[in-house]
């Protein structure tokens, strides 16, 4: 995935994918509601504020021969007719009481608000992310060979904490903004609709401003997602692959390399800057030269007693507030975008399509036998892995695969587990074809040691049952005892409960390999495979687990992937590939006799076995 390609296309609305956003608040529109509500309680009482004041003054603070104009003058007649004819002090502190219990509300109900979209915001993201965890998981292993782990993490944290902003601070905030809007408009109307017709003749350019700050915004953001994105695939890479780095003294070019990420990443943020150093103070300055419109223009209507006092402080109060939530809705775009943006990218990973299907309905009860027939496969066509390969495995017989390096042994086991489709031919199970069978239950008929065994972080017991409660702790000590792990975990501080660190760090190459035996004895499968699963250890090691392995195998059914002559020699059948094709078959004395393949393999990698 180039980093060009990384924002490509997203749009800065695109319908489609907010109705797809909208989908994950059915489960919470209930608080969504009760927090659209709350907004506009809060848009109405933030509104009131300048109207008390405007109304207290005019009422209780006026000067001397003034007379209350427009909405005081109403206020004040209605106060009259019903009776009320406080003195001045009166009047200014109930006006200053019911100031206050406005903002104590204003702040009760934005509390609320803030509370209940927050909770909702955490509610979505772990909806959301795993949803994208269980569909990573039901990926097929070619989706991880295409794209760079860091690029997919970068998708679970951060572009899912994008959605959570708009969720809790833009989603129903523009709804507040818009409101708060419609509601000032309304009320400088009403109040006066000359001035505020002079107030708003400076809106155009308020209109341009947001516009080319949009534009430059979006461009800018979509720069530095792709960027950072760029920055976690390579530190991914790199930290996991520090030893190899530090081995080949690669460090200086490698932080070179980093160095440039880093750069163009930095120099996307001051792009974006620019954008941002540039529109709020324009923004201010426009405020103001409304601010000196309303003094020029309202003054001379106060002078002429065609606007009262109080409604001017009212129009200045109005002013400031009409320009908060036009920038505020400037920076709702910027959320929005980056939740659109982020959300192309969810959801296109969402809609990856599961190329390994489980939509087989059999349960695998017993095992009798394994086929391959005429199967070809290829990871890129036309360059064919596997061409017409056929052979059969029956219960307890133990087949071993040999071959050059590139030859096709270990894509049998990945299409046996279906990590991997086969293009042509079938594969079958007790003569069934393995896509009957349900994907879970054809699993655990095996169970694999790989050369490059993983670790996961959490004590040396679960990693040997992974977690799972059937296999009790007797039978994880018993698994790591037959492989003779139990020798090296008994020296470990805490035995089977001590922690292990990110990828086994701590453990040889040779414990890690005794770890991978033990759990799959612990699993006990009716099929085991060996991919080349005692290359790693060294002699002394080996020595001390043929016994248990013969033992494991004895009766059992195994594929074994192995240039070790022990686990060769005593197969029933031997597969050599070469190319991609099974070019002979037979037992070790069998093909020893042809002087074939199987014969030169043996003379180069098993002469200094039989010496020894």
């Amino acid at each position: 995935m180039d980093e060009r390609h990384e924002d490509e296309g997203s749009r800065a609305f695109d319908p489609h994918l907010a109705r797809r956003l909208l989908r994950y608040l059915r489960p919470y529109r209930a608080r969504a509601i009760v927090s659209v509500i709350l907004v506009i309680f809060s848009s109405i009482l933030e509104i009131a504020g300048p109207a008390i004041v405007a109304v207290a003054i005019d009422l209780f603070v006026k000067p001397l021969g003034t007379q209350p104009v427009g909405l005081s003058a109403r206020i004040g007649e209605f106060l009259t007719a019903h009776g009320w004819n406080a003195d001045p002090l009166m009047g200014i502190n109930a006006a200053a009481l019911i100031y206050m219990i406005v903002l104590c509300g204003n702040f009760a109900v934005l509390y609320s608000q803030m509370v209940l979209m927050n909770l909702m915001g955490q509610y979505i993201m772990y909806d959301l992310r795993k949803q994208i965890f269980e569909h990573l998981q039901r990926l097929d292993v070619q989706f991880f060979d295409r794209n760079p782990v860091g690029r997919l993490m970068t998708r679970v944290t951060t572009d899912v904490d994008a959605l959570n902003e708009m969720f809790t601070a833009g989603f129903v905030a523009i709804f507040g903004d818009i409101f708060v809007l419609i509601g000032i408009v309304g009320v400088l109307f009403w109040m006066n609709w000359r001035l505020s017709l002079v107030l708003f003749s400076i809106t155009p350019f308020i209109i341009l401003i947001s516009i080319w700050f949009r534009q430059g915004a979006r461009k800018t953001y979509r720069q530095v997602r792709a960027r950072i994105a760029a920055i976690n695939a390579f530190l991914q890479e790199h930290i996991s692959g520090v030893a190899t780095v530090q081995l080949f003294n690669r460090e200086e070019k490698e932080a070179e390399k980093f160095e440039q990420l880093n750069a163009r990443h930095r120099d996307a943020n001051i792009d974006s800057i620019f954008y941002y150093a540039v529109f709020y103070p324009v923004i201010e300055l426009i405020q103001s030269a409304g601010i000196a419109l309303i003094l020029w223009f309202g003054g001379g209507q106060v002078v002429r007693g065609m606007l009262s006092v109080g409604a001017l402080i009212a129009f200045f109060q109005y002013a400031q507030r009409f320009y908060e939530p036009i920038s505020d809705l400037s920076e709702k775009y910027n959320i929005l975008q980056a939740a659109m943006a982020a959300s192309e990218r969810i959801f296109k990973l969402i809609d990856t399509e599961v190329k390994i299907r489980d939509e087989g309905t059999l349960e695998l009860e017993h095992f009798d036998s394994i086929e391959f027939r005429d199967v070809c496969f290829a990871y890129n066509e036309p360059e064919w892995v596997l061409k017409h390969v056929s052979f059969s495995v029956k219960r307890g017989e133990r087949v071993a695969l040999v071959g050059h390096t590139g030859a096709g042994k270990t894509t049998i086991t990945a299409l046996l587990l279906r990590f991997y489709e086969p293009q042509k031919g079938e594969i079958l199970i007790n003569g069934l074809d393995i896509r009957k069978y349900k994907l879970a239950s054809l699993r655990r008929l095996f169970a694999i040691v790989q050369q490059d065994f993983f670790l996961f972080t959490g004590s040396v017991g679960q990693n040997i049952s992974l977690g799972d409660p059937d296999i009790s702790e007797e039978t994880i000590r018993e698994a790591a005892r037959r492989v003779q792990a139990d020798r090296f975990i008994s020296r470990l501080p805490e035995g089977y409960s001590s922690a292990v660190r990110e990828r086994g760090a701590g453990f040889s190459v040779g414990e890690k390999q005794l770890l991978s035996f033990a759990r799959a004895l612990a699993f006990d499968p009716p099929v085991l495979i060996l991919d080349e699963a005692t290359s790693s250890i060294d002699t002394e090691t080996e020595r001390l687990i043929q016994e248990a392995i013969q033992t494991l195998l004895a009766g059992r059914t195994s594929i074994v992937i192995a240039h070790r002559l022990s686990t060769i020699r005593s197969a029933d059948s031997i597969l050599v590939f070469h190319h991609g094709e099974i070019r002979e078959r037979g037992t070790h004395e069998e093909l020893m006799e042809i002087e074939g393949l199987y014969r030169k393999l043996y003379e180069i990698q098993y002469r200094e076995a039989v010496v020894a």
